[in-house]
């Protein structure tokens, strides 16, 4: 080693919780038993709930791969999405890990290859250590930070001690002795936020008291015992060496020395040592204090990874090259005709009694010396940026690729219509075929450079695959070769391609686009191309949230609807359109309040067709196919988000059978029991990608479901248990038992008890409340009197809304009897509050945004000028009355003993104008207006801190 003199770097201490001094022997983990030691993987077991991830398609390229492999498995693990995946790439099987509800962020593996641990970084984040021979979590670390979670772990030789470096602001590396406690480290070290996001960290194999771990910009060193550790952070600039030095990528410590390695993204590796003199080197205990004493320029390739194995180290870099080096970094072997990618991750198999000398009859390659040995090293596996992973057989150098996957977002996703194939697509420009039972790649097609598909179908005869492109061009594949069917891609549309689909009869062909504009194809018979261009028709002026294709009831003609962000369902005249002519039959405008998210046919299990709805305020909404009219609105799953997709599940006998409903919220996938009612009990949900669900089809015999999860480049196939479902509906009661549960206080509650009374007094209400006729009580009110008892529960429908509900009732049992019903029954009128109501109630923030946007700011909060008030109200929206107007605003004021218009006597509007003028200011406030008109104190809070905002 050199003499090198410099000032000492700044060092941190940290105190740990109290623990003995002395660390006690690791503990001996026994081996398996012969009959453990098999491959995990048999997916398929059927769970005790609805839907059960058994396959996940893709991986998450950014964690590395380890190689679990040993002398009894082939097996690889890696990380997707919220699950790990132990694959067994000899048998083609997988084993899901599942414990996290956030995207896994890292992985480490003890050194036999038995412990394995997995974190994840966000709310309600773990770290839990499985049995790689079991699949099962024998140890659990719970995070309680809403900024918890980890971004790097590594674990000891022995497998006895975790270290965990914390993902909040201000970094926090932790030390546990997992096998005893799981809830609370031996020491720790919090980190200070200038030295970087530390993304590696690495024991030293030889005396695991020292650590190292790096950012891109910082390199520090950690000494620790059970209740003490204290870290060094040594600066390193361009200048010290008059050199550039790069981005650190990883650190090693080299055997049988005190020296460090730390790999750099210009091919650089910086060599770390002991910060004191050469003549006290010896004297002196091993220290963590570490200064930079050299920087060698090792290649001119950046290099992503740097390990050990054996005697050697091992460099990953760009090229895709791995490079392997004696400890004094002589070049003893060199791959470089893998092609799989830039080299992220390398990790070795575990053979316990491996003897690195070449066997007779073996095909090792030579190394790099003069002598030309057998260079004889284990197995490994190489994972690339570019989501390739390969198995490499270092006897005779055979290189096997694992996985070729997506590296960049999935979107296009679509289930074959009689046979178990899906196809999927992703922003990298592949498409891939799977045969989902065999668990096989069919054919794949990478499209040239910057060729992002956003969506995929088969047609219905599952001859052709249509694709559509973010650049906004779409093309006809064969569905079996992935070859174009026509002679140029279709480029109609400027922006991205976001919905495309096939009528029942593969006759037309439609897409969406982010131009708000519908394009349809049609089938041509007479010419070597399937698919003609018909017309294009801009119909909405905000996203076009979904389209589908359905058939006339008169007729087997097909239909096409596109339902819009701006709330319009567009019906398109597809048999008097012609070239250039695209025409529309109807446009309704569905919602008042609500955003529709998506739509879909209403399976027939109703003699009413319906097309059914779901919107972003938790509602599923039932309107006639021909009529549009809305028939029924049902609560919806309130799952944290509303419901982005629906799809009906497929099923043999579409009549007879029971019918499912499939649905995607912003990171869940659910499954629903048909009809739908509003019953809580009948849905269910689990989380399907925490980043994000992006598509959602099912397969053509209704067994699975398939989720894309977009930007975590995977997708989920989910098998499905509607027993499970059933016996969940069951348990939650029959009739109105689930709907009881919904009201405030159930069925025994004070809430329960006025709807009681409000429903009797309704009744009075209708026969005449000066009537001295004998009154005749009976368990239904007429429909005329609902509005009001509504009103009197808390909730206040629009007069849209009220129709709605009316011609719900009204119409219920037209199609059976001919007849409207006239009358509703206490039952039904649950039924009918549940499903009606807001989701969560009466939402404040709605009345702050009214006031920021009709409003101006004042020293008060927003206002809006008195006279410019009233006009809004009685000329926007659902606009009132003159007299309808007075009599609301004074009774609300507080001068309508009675209540306006009561029972016993006609508001008198001669007066109203004064006592407006006298009581309402000429600037009305936000909090004005909540808590002296409308009375609601719930509003004193959301309008503070609306206040305190502005």
């Amino acid at each position: 080693s050199e003499k090198v003199s410099s000032s000492p770097p700044n060092t941190d201490t940290v105190q740990g919780v109290d623990a003995p001094a002395v660390i006690p022997d690791a503990p001996k983990i026994p081996s398996p038993e012969k009959s453990e030691v098999t491959s995990v993987g048999l997916e398929g077991s059927m769970s005790s709930a609805a839907l059960n991830v058994i396959w996940s398609f893709g991986l998450n390229r950014n964690i590395p791969v380890l190689n679990l492999t040993d002398n009894s498995r082939k097996l690889i693990m890696y990380a997707c999405a919220h699950v790990g995946v132990l694959y067994d790439f000899e048998n083609n099987r997988q084993h899901i890990l599942q414990g996290h509800i956030n995207p896994i962020t890292c992985t480490c593996v003890s050194e036999d290859k038995r412990w394995l641990a997995t974190g994840d970084k966000g709310a309600d984040s773990t770290v839990i250590v499985w049995d790689t021979y079991t699949g099962v979590p024998v140890q659990t670390i719970f995070d309680t930070n809403p900024e918890g979670g980890v971004v790097a772990m590594a674990m000891t030789p022995d497998a006895r001690y975790l270290a965990t470096l914390s993902a909040a602001p201000t970094q926090v590396l932790s030390i546990w002795n997992w096998t005893v406690d799981g809830d609370t480290p031996l020491c720790t070290a919090e980190l200070n936020p200038s030295y970087g996001v530390q993304s590696f960290i690495h024991f030293n194999p030889e005396d695991i008291h020292f650590l190292v771990s790096n950012s891109d910009s910082q390199v520090i060193f950690y000494q620790w015992n059970d209740n003490h550790m204290e870290y060094f952070a040594p600066p390193l600039t361009d200048q010290d060496f008059n050199k550039p030095v790069g981005r650190y990528s990883q650190s090693i410590f080299q055997k049988n020395s005190t020296r460090v390695l730390t790999s750099t993204s210009i091919g650089n590796l910086v060599v770390w040592d002991t910060n004191k003199p050469l003549t006290k080197l010896h004297d002196s205990q091993p220290s963590a204090d570490k200064k930079a004493l050299k920087i060698i320029r090792q290649q001119e390739r950046g290099i992503n990874v740097l390990t050990t194995t054996e005697n050697f180290i091992v460099v990953g870099d760009m090229a895709g090259h791995v490079k392997f080096f004696d400890q004094s970094l002589k070049l003893v072997h060199w791959y470089q005709d893998f092609h799989l990618g830039p080299v992220t991750s390398i990790s070795f198999a575990f053979y316990p009694n491996f003897e690195p000398v070449a066997k007779e009859g073996s095909n090792y390659p030579p190394d790099a010396t003069i002598e030309a040995r057998r260079f004889v090293i284990k197995d490994f596996v190489v994972g690339s940026s570019i989501a390739i992973f390969g198995s490499v057989t270092a006897d005779g150098t055979k290189v096997k690729v694992i996985h070729r996957e997506h590296d960049a977002a999935i979107h296009a996703l679509s289930a074959h219509p009689s046979l178990p194939y899906v196809v999927m697509g992703s922003y990298s420009g592949l498409l891939k075929i799977w045969n989902y039972e065999k668990k096989q790649v069919m054919v794949s097609r990478q499209f040239e450079k910057n060729s992002m598909i956003r969506c995929c179908a088969y047609d219905p005869k599952g001859a052709y695959i249509a694709v559509g492109f973010v650049n906004g061009s779409v093309r006809v594949l064969d569905s079996i070769t992935l070859e174009d069917q026509t002679a140029e891609p279709f480029r109609y549309a400027r922006y991205g391609i976001t919905h495309i689909a096939f009528s029942h009869n593969s006759q037309f062909l439609a897409t969406a686009d982010g131009e708000y504009t519908i394009s349809v194809f049609k089938k041509q018979h007479l010419n070597d191309e399937p698919y003609g261009y018909l017309g294009r028709y801009r119909a909405h002026y905000k996203d076009i949230q979904d389209i589908i294709f359905g058939i006339h009831l008169d007729s087997n003609q097909p239909r096409l609807l596109s339902l819009g962000k701006d709330r319009v369902l567009v019906e398109y005249d597809l048999e008097n359109s012609s070239k250039d002519n695209l025409r529309i039959t109807s446009s309704d405008r569905i919602e008042q309040s609500a955003v529709p998210q998506c739509l879909t046919w209403y399976p027939p299990i109703t003699k009413e067709h319906f097309i059914v709805t779901a919107n972003d305020q938790f509602k599923f909404k039932l309107y006639n196919a021909t009529t549009k009219m809305c028939r029924k609105t049902l609560l919806g799953p309130t799952y944290g988000s509303p419901i982005k997709k629906i799809a009906v599940v497929p099923t043999k006998d579409p009549i007879k059978e029971k019918r499912y409903l499939a649905y995607i919220t912003d990171d869940k996938i659910g499954l629903h029991i048909l009809p739908l009612c509003g019953n809580p009990h009948d849905a269910m949900a689990l989380i399907g990608h925490p980043a994000g669900v992006s598509n959602l089809v099912c397969s053509y015999d209704g067994k699975y479901l398939f989720s894309a999860g977009g930007t975590d480049a995977s997708v989920h196939m989910w098998e499905i248990n509607t027993s499970a479902l059933e016996a969940q509906s069951k348990l939650g009661g029959e009739d109105l038992i689930p709907f009881y549960g919904l009201l405030d206080g159930g069925r025994e509650g004070e809430l329960f008890a006025e709807l009681e009374d409000y429903f009797y007094y309704a009744q009075i209400r209708s026969q005449g409340v000066n009537a001295m006729d004998k009154r005749e009580l009976s368990v239904k009110i007429p429909l005329t009197e609902v509005p009001f008892v509504m009103r009197a529960m808390g909730f206040y429908p629009s007069e849209q809304e009220i129709e709605d509900m009316l011609n719900e009732v009204k119409f219920s049992r037209y199609v059976e009897t001919g007849k409207y019903v006239e009358d509703i029954d206490l039952g039904d009128f649950i039924k009918l509050y549940i499903n009606h109501r807001p989701a969560f109630g009466l939402d404040p923030q709605k009345l702050v945004h009214a006031f920021k946007t009709l409003g101006v700011p004042s020293a008060q909060g927003n206002s809006i000028e008195r006279g410019y008030l009233l006009d809004l109200l009685q000329t926007k929206g659902e606009h009132m009355t003159e007299y309808e107007l007075a009599e609301y605003l004074t009774t609300l004021l507080g001068f309508n003993g009675e209540g306006g218009s009561s029972e016993l006597q006609e508001f008198d509007s001669s007066t109203a104008g004064d006592i407006i003028d006298q009581n309402l200011p000429v600037n009305v406030t936000e909090e004005m207006f909540a808590n002296e008109i409308l009375g609601f104190s719930m509003y004193k809070d959301v309008m503070a801190t609306s206040q305190l905002t502005s």
